[in-house]
Order: C-alpha cells, then sequence, then structure tokens
C-alpha cells in the first residue's frame, strides 16, 4: 500500500510539473534564434485577454465572441456558432454544406463557415497562431480588423490588418494567380470607408511568402509585429519574411479574428465542395498569442 501511495504522489508531482511547465513555457512570441526583434531593454509580456491555448472542451465565450456580430458571413457562406469546437486542445472551425437553402438579409446560404472574434482590442504589438488550413473552397484566415463605429471624426474608417488569409481548393476563373493563396503566406493592410472630407488614404499594401508546402499539409506559425502606425513585420515560422508600410496610419485599435468564410472569386465547385472528411474540412488551430512591449528594467 505504502509503495502504491509514493507512486500515486509520483505521479501527481509529475502531473504538476507539467501543467506548470505548459503555463510558464511560452515567455516571448515564436522566433528563431536570432529573429526577435524586440528592442534592447524591453520584454515580451503575454496579453491573456488575447490569447487561447485551446486547452479545455469549449470556447471562451468571455474572451472570443462566436455569434450575435453583425457581420453574419459572405454569402453563400453563413457563419455558425456550431461549426465552432475546442477539443484535443484545438479551436476547430469546421466548414458545412447546410441541409437548405437559408435568406438572410436578401442574401442566399448554402454553406456554413465560422467566426471566432476577440472581445478586446488593441493597437501595437505582437500577434501569431499556429494554424492548418481546411482543404475546401472556403477560406482559412487569421487577421486583425477595427471597430469602425468606435472612431470619430477621421478615425471613423476601417483598417484591415491580414496575417494570413489561405484556402485549400482553387475553383475560381484565374487558377494561376489565385494559386498563392494555397501555397503562401498572404498578408495585407487596407484602408478603406473613410469619412466624407477626411485625407485619408484608400488602398492595400501586403505581399506573400512561399509555404513548405499546401496550407492544409501542416501546422505553421503566422506572425506579425505591428511596430508602430507605420511599419508592419511579418513572420512565418518564427522567421522575418517582410515589412509593410500601411496606406494610412495604423493607429486605431483592432481585434483578432479567425474566420472560414466563402468568397466571391472562389466560387462553390460543382459537387458542392463538402465531399472530404470533416478533417479535411477543418481549419485547426493550435493556439493563438498576442503580446505588448514592456520594460525589462
Amino acid at each position: 500500500m505504502k509503495l502504491i501511495m509514493n507512486f500515486s504522489k509520483q505521479i501527481s508531482v509529475l502531473i504538476l510539473l507539467l501543467i506548470t511547465g505548459s503555463i510558464t513555457a511560452q515567455k516571448s512570441p515564436t522566433f528563431k534564434n536570432g529573429e526577435d526583434p524586440k528592442p534592447l531593454n524591453m520584454k515580451w509580456e503575454l496579453v491573456e485577454e488575447m490569447s487561447d491555448e485551446f486547452d479545455g472542451n469549449a470556447i471562451d465565450q468571455t474572451k472570443w465572441q462566436i455569434s450575435g456580430q453583425e457581420w453574419i458571413g459572405r454569402a453563400p457562406g453563413l457563419f455558425l456558432a456550431e461549426n465552432v469546437k475546442v477539443s484535443d486542445g484545438n479551436l476547430k472551425i469546421t466548414t458545412t454544406l447546410l441541409p437548405k437553402k437559408v435568406i438572410k438579409k436578401g442574401r442566399e446560404y448554402t454553406h456554413g463557415g465560422g467566426y471566432v472574434g476577440s472581445r478586446k482590442g488593441m493597437t501595437y504589438g505582437y500577434y501569431e497562431c499556429e494554424m492548418k488550413a481546411n482543404k475546401t473552397f472556403m477560406s482559412s484566415t487569421f487577421w486583425l480588423y477595427n471597430n469602425r463605429e468606435d472612431g470619430e471624426g477621421c478615425d471613423k474608417r476601417s483598417t484591415e490588418l491580414d496575417i494570413q488569409e489561405s484556402i485549400g481548393q482553387i475553383t475560381g476563373k484565374d487558377v494561376e494567380d489565385l494559386q498563392k493563396f494555397e501555397k503562401f503566406m498572404n498578408y495585407n493592410t487596407h484602408s478603406r470607408n473613410i469619412e466624407e472630407g477626411c485625407d485619408v488614404p484608400k488602398g492595400i499594401i501586403g505581399g506573400k511568402a512561399r509555404i513548405d508546402g499546401m496550407v492544409y499539409d501542416d501546422f505553421h506559425v503566422f506572425g506579425v509585429w505591428w511596430k508602430s502606425k507605420n511599419e508592419v513585420l511579418f513572420f512565418l515560422d518564427g522567421m522575418f519574411v517582410d515589412k509593410v508600410t500601411p496606406p494610412a496610419d495604423f493607429n486605431v485599435p483592432m481585434y483578432l479574428r479567425m474566420v472560414v468564410e466563402t468568397y466571391n472569386w472562389n466560387p462553390v465547385p460543382a459537387d458542392g465542395g463538402m465531399t472530404g472528411s470533416k478533417n479535411d474540412r477543418t481549419t485547426t488551430y493550435n493556439w493563438v498569442r498576442s503580446w505588448k512591449l514592456v520594460s525589462d528594467n
């Protein structure tokens, strides 16, 4: 009996150590050696409200909104809360074919996607996730967007920071051009919906970085350092790939989004596009983390 109790105690200690290690192991964003761009005398601090390891069995709705938002999805893809799950240490958004067509806001929906958006917004910081795309014609994405209605005067505008935007099956007419969405990290900075009379530039500025394989073959870490209002640095698997100057000042708070949706330039295939396994139809996020720079003194 004593032997069994000692063994049980050792197992309990081991489990505690593993749990403690998982909580404290991540001290900074995912960088390869020599790639961390933080300034001297500064360190990265995790922003808990915009970070999640997805270790539970349900989405933490104190952090993330999955339904009830004004944006219901671009037709024919409707955001469905039931398509968003947390299991096996992952966030999973599964694409589906609706049992029958749905009409909402005058638009026809035939497919189901999913939306996960942070309740907290932030400006400058480092944002990253580890994601594997689904293999369908629908998207797998990780990005930031502001709430235009929060702004006043000429700050009542839309800014968008795409960190990764990909699709697993090309159905659009310009196949060669669209192939970048299944083989690359695609990133962009957007400025639009400017108030009349405001001298704020509109436009899109971004780029792409080649991924080893297809976007649905394996997990990759997609990251961005939103450094200042005019400096945005992108990272793929811990390596710096590009620096972008946005078309307009990026100085308003933005919210994280993990979204699976449809695009009008990549239409539904003739077979409905949902013939693959559930795993093939699922975008999986191992984790999402947000960081801010603080003094290391």
